[in-house]
């Protein structure tokens, strides 16, 4: 009986494992091929694995929640096949099982086990001045570095695996609530048996019963840690300017019905936006860095990060590669491509990762102006407010005018640690001019 092994896929050059958020297939049921069995889902964006063979689902080797490594098990499909093999997704070629057998009977395989049941992690440095007998797994180890976190803290810091032993997902949530809950001795050590009552929570404020408790989704606490953990780490400082649109909002009124006819793209004003912060980033590339401890990364590409709000209010950051490489035909098309994946949580991991700067448009929700949070580990972030119709001084040959001009104040929000505010100004300036000066002659 031929059997086909499905093992959790690479989902990006950054990331080692995954968690197993939902099986859309039991054991037994008939699956056909490329379609989807589960659903899984990283620090990054969430997934469904479709299976690449088509048989029946005969064995599931975790659980719903179980954090999984890349390149294990995680299920077998039997294709009905008379072979006495065992193929794997992601090999290079077929295990046979049969050799290692006594009898012609199906090879028994040892299941196996969920990251968070590991019994022998990498223990702590000698030199650490806690002696608890506590183990870490590296990438909690360096989640921990990333944050600062001494291993003192860590010893503090209530664990929820197997034997008390503290998860990624515990450590994020610390992360979350660090400076606002009680102090962390307060919290069990590890592997201590406490009562529920006796973990502290930090108050929001008197209940009444007609309140309700909404707990936080999975993205929503990785938002929330991800900004908590940028304002921490970034001094904030944001410049704004004062854009004349007129220009563009003229050139796209006179395309957009054609465009669309055209392309089938709706003409949006972000690929403008993107095309501007990737001509000024040329021109100031000081802006386009990251910050390795007391290093600078100059990164030579410009990958622009779009903030996408999703159906339930959430946020996602698809990243356009290599702005700057592209017309605004090409950034649109990616564009309104990222975005409607977005929005239907069909984003592949590389799709969401390796962006220098970002852009988020305020405008689209009517708003005027704002101080977005850095998407750490970048250095700043863009924000475009609405686009609305105001009287303005113009300069003319025959002296001064009052006119009515579509006007949008546009702002930086930057990392102070490595771009102050004469860059800062300097760089916005540098788009106001693209964008005031846009070629409306150009093909779409």
């Amino acid at each position: 009986m031929a059997k086909f092994e499905i093992v959790m896929p690479k989902l990006g050059e950054s990331i080692i494992e995954a968690t197993i958020t939902k099986w859309l297939k039991k054991e037994g049921d008939s699956v056909k091929e490329d379609e989807s069995i589960l659903e899984i889902a990283t620090d990054k964006v969430d997934s469904e694995i479709p299976s690449p063979v088509e048989g029946i689902l005969v064995e599931r080797f975790f659980k719903e929640g179980d954090v999984v490594a890349i390149g294990t098990v995680i299920a077998v499909i039997d294709l009905g096949g008379e072979e006495d093999a065992v193929k794997s997704a992601g090999t290079e070629k077929a295990k046979d099982k049969a050799e290692a057998k006594p009898t012609p009977a199906e090879p028994i395989k040892e299941k196996p086990q969920p990251i968070t049941e590991k019994v022998t992690p990498e223990p702590l440095k000698d030199s650490d001045p806690v002696d608890s007998g506590r183990f870490y797994s590296p990438l909690v180890k360096n989640i921990a570095k990333q944050e600062n976190i001494s291993q003192q803290e860590l010893e503090h810091i209530h664990g929820t695996g197997s034997e008390g032993r503290l998860t990624k997902q515990d450590l994020l949530n610390y992360i979350a609530t660090r400076g606002t809950a009680s102090h962390p001795a307060s919290l069990p050590a590890a592997g201590r048996k406490h009562p529920a009552s006796s973990i502290q929570h930090p108050a929001s404020g008197n209940f009444t019963g007609e309140d309700q408790v909404i707990e936080m989704d999975r993205i929503r606490q990785l938002i929330s840690s991800h900004m908590v953990r940028s304002v921490q780490t970034s001094p904030h400082v944001t410049s704004f300017v004062e854009v004349d649109m007129s220009r563009i909002v003229s050139w796209r009124d006179q395309h957009k019905d054609e465009f669309l006819k055209q392309q089938g793209l709706k003409l949006t004003f972000t690929p403008v936006f993107i095309e501007a912060i990737a001509k000024a980033v040329r021109d100031y590339p000081q802006v386009n860095v990251s910050v390795d401890g007391n290093r600078i990364l100059l990164h030579k590409d410009i990958n622009v990060g779009m903030a996408v709000s999703l159906p339930n209010y959430n946020l996602i950051v698809p990243v356009i590669k290599n702005a700057d490489q592209k017309n605004l035909f090409g950034i649109q098309r990616d564009v309104t491509d990222l975005a409607e994946r977005a929005r239907a949580s069909k984003l592949k991991p590389d799709e969401i990762t390796d962006g220098t700067i970002s852009l988020t448009n305020l405008g689209s929700f009517g708003t005027l102006a704002g101080t977005p949070i850095i998407n750490q580990p970048q250095a700043a972030i863009i924000a475009v407010g609405s686009i609305k119709k105001r009287p303005v001084v113009i300069e003319t040959p025959s002296g001064d005018a009052i006119m009515i001009r579509h006007i949008m104040i546009l702002s930086i929000t930057y990392d102070h640690r490595v771009i102050d505010g004469a860059l800062g100004g300097l760089f916005l300036n540098k788009m106001v001019f693209y964008l005031e000066n846009f070629d409306t002659n150009q093909n779409l």
